[in-house]
Formats: C-alpha cells, sequence, structure tokens
C-alpha cells in the first residue's frame, strides 16, 4: 500500500508536489489543505480526485491516512507548521529554504527529533545524477585537492511572478533571488566543497525596480578547507539560461549544466567515465525562464526516499540538519551586502541580518 502523503499549501510549487505524488510508486496524495478552500479543491481535482482538501491545518494533521506532510508554504510559515506536524505524529518534508532564521530550523529539527519523525528537505537539485557522480568522485579523492567551486544561475522571473502573492516582494520572507531562487545552488556549493568559513556578497535590483528585494546577488565563499566559491545569480536576465556547478581540482573536473553533465574529465581516467559524461538529460527545462518549467521527477526521489527511509528506519536523504549550513550562508550573504564587507561563520546575532 502506497503510503498517504498531505500537502499543506496549494501555491505556485503545489502542483510539482502534487504530480510527483502521482507518478511516485511509492506514495499517494491523500490530503490537501489551504486557507483558500478553492485552491485546495483545484489541486485534488487535477491531480488526486479522492483526496480531501482542507483548510484548517489541524484537520489535515488529524487525518489518520496522512503519514507524510509535504510543507509548501511561503518561507517564512514554514516552522510552525513542522512542528505541528512533528507534534501530531507526522513525517515531514519540507521545501527549501526550512525557515528564515537558524533559531527556527533547529526549533524544527529538534521538534521531529522529540517526536522520533522524519524531517527532509526539497533541495532536490543534490540527488540529480551529475551531482551524485560529482559527490562520489570528491568522496573518492578523484579531484584531488580541490580548488574552486562555482554557481551560475542567470534566470528570468516578470515582475508579474512577484506580484502573484505578496510575500513575493518581502525579503524577510525569502523572496529575493539568495533565498527564494539561488538557495538550491548555494546548497549544492557547500554540500559538495564542505563548511563555509566566510561570505562576502553583493545585491542589487537589475530588473525589477517596483519591486523592493534584491533580484541579483554575486558572492565570494571561502570554506574551511581553503577551497574558493562563488554563486551568481539573477532572476533579472532574459529569457533565461540553464543553472551551471563547476567543480575544479588538481587532477579532474566537472560540469553540471541543468539537468546534465557538460564536462567530466581527470587525469586518471576510469571505463565507467565515458558513460558518466552522458548522464543526466540537456533538454529537460530547469526553471530558468518560469517558475513552474521543470519537470516532478527530482522531487518524486525525494518523496520516494523518504518513504524508503520510513520503512527501513534509516535517515533521509537529505535530513534538515545537512540544509542548514546552506540558510546560515545565505543569512550571512544578506548582513555581508548589507555592512559592505565579508561576514566570518559560523553567524552571530542571527536578528541583526535584517537590520
Amino acid at each position: 500500500m502506497a503510503m498517504g502523503f498531505g500537502i499543506l499549501g496549494a501555491g505556485m510549487i503545489s502542483s510539482l508536489h502534487a504530480d510527483a505524488l502521482r507518478n511516485s510508486p511509492k506514495a499517494r496524495l491523500v490530503a490537501v489543505c489551504d486557507v483558500a478552500r478553492e485552491r485546495a479543491e483545484k489541486l485534488v481535482r487535477e491531480f488526486a480526485p479522492e483526496a480531501k482538501a482542507y483548510t484548517d491545518l489541524d484537520a489535515l494533521l488529524a487525518d489518520p491516512a496522512v503519514e507524510v506532510v509535504n510543507i509548501v508554504t511561503p518561507n517564512a510559515l514554514h516552522t510552525d507548521a513542522v512542528v505541528a506536524a512533528a507534534k501530531a505524529g507526522k513525517h515531514v518534508l519540507c521545501e527549501k529554504p526550512p525557515a528564515m532564521s537558524l533559531a527556527d530550523t533547529d526549533r524544527m529539527i529538534e521538534a521531529c527529533r522529540q517526536a522520533d519523525r522524519k524531517l527532509g528537505v526539497f533541495v532536490q537539485c543534490r540527488l540529480r545524477e551529475p551531482i551524485r557522480q560529482i559527490r562520489r568522485a570528491l568522496d573518492e579523492g578523484r579531484f584531488g585537492r580541490l580548488l574552486r567551486v562555482d554557481a551560475a544561475m542567470k534566470w528570468y522571473r516578470t515582475t508579474e511572478y512577484y506580484r502573484s502573492d505578496a510575500w513575493r516582494s518581502d525579503r524577510r520572507s525569502g523572496a529575493g533571488v539568495t533565498i527564494q531562487h539561488a538557495f538550491h545552488y548555494i546548497d549544492l556549493l557547500q554540500y559538495l566543497a564542505g563548511p563555509a568559513d566566510s561570505v562576502h556578497a553583493r545585491m542589487t535590483n537589475l530588473g525589477h525596480p517596483d519591486i523592493p528585494i534584491e533580484d541579483t546577488v554575486d558572492a565570494m565563499i571561502e570554506f574551511q578547507n581553503g577551497v574558493i566559491g562563488s554563486i551568481a545569480a539573477s532572476t533579472a536576465l532574459w529569457p533565461g539560461a540553464d543553472v551551471r556547478i563547476e567543480v575544479f581540482g588538481e587532477a579532474g573536473a566537472a560540469i553540471m549544466q541543468g539537468t546534465a553533465m557538460a564536462l567530466w574529465k581527470f587525469r586518471e581516467e576510469r571505463p565507467e567515465d565515458e558513460a558518466i559524461r552522458h548522464c543526466g538529460n540537456a533538454a529537460v527545462a530547469t526553471a530558468a525562464g518560469s517558475a513552474t518549467a521543470l519537470p516532478s521527477i527530482d522531487h518524486q526521489m525525494v518523496i520516494d526516499d523518504c518513504v524508503d527511509a520510513i520503512q527501513s528506519g534509516r535517515e533521509v536523504a537529505i535530513p534538515c540538519q545537512s540544509v542548514r549550513p546552506a540558510l546560515e550562508i545565505s543569512l550571512a550573504m544578506y548582513r555581508s551586502a548589507r555592512l559592505g564587507e565579508p561576514v566570518r561563520l559560523p553567524l552571530i546575532d542571527e536578528e541583526t541580518v535584517w537590520d
């Protein structure tokens, strides 16, 4: 019997979650909850006509068919929902970022730990095959001494996108490009290179002058192991281009573009390298020009893994604790951009980040 999932929040990205659940052989959508009943009912009609539609979180959590809750609410609303779900005995998969503060993230982690419930985060790019291969090669030492990790995300979003929900023009709600879009790739850099030591960022608004957020961020990251990282991210660059993740070491180099491997080269080649060079699919859209122009398969992999983890008693592939460093780096970028100077980690007095 497929495991029952509920979706909390029926906004823009919820259709990806619903489609992933519809396609999963291990999970099924049994309930949707949104404060706007018509949005919850619409998602049910389109993806799971047998599912229930709720407008109250307590009602969703009281439904015995719901074993896992996907939290798909606006960023600033994640924490209370995760804590409530854990107290109700539900496992949780939360959209990125886990929360808008490290303190709230820690509260979520602790609530799920005390309840003995899983808490995973949708930074699903980690599960793309090129990233899996890069991480494996790093673990095996094939890159030699790691030198640089870089991310380039040159996307486009219309002004209407930012006006589609009130929170999308609120920086403290994570509406800026740094957390709302680039967070996936900030996470990949720390996932591949390890803990960060300092961040130096500059934020601007290049293409949305009527929206009070940064639509562009350029940042350098120094990692504790001496690796230099950079991220250039924007939603002002029409028509948008696939993201690039670049990893360079003394003995190897790899680049993922979109979901496909664009470069895979090592001083010491192995028989399997030729196949790895062709992994991924360059034809797959990756939201470069539209928030919903991407497949649901990455989300499905996170969901299927969660089911396996629950049934086997192991940890999920992307536990919240492993994503916390990406949030810390992101918040440090905001402080650095405000101060105009590098910021060392760990981040101290995070409540002053926005001052």
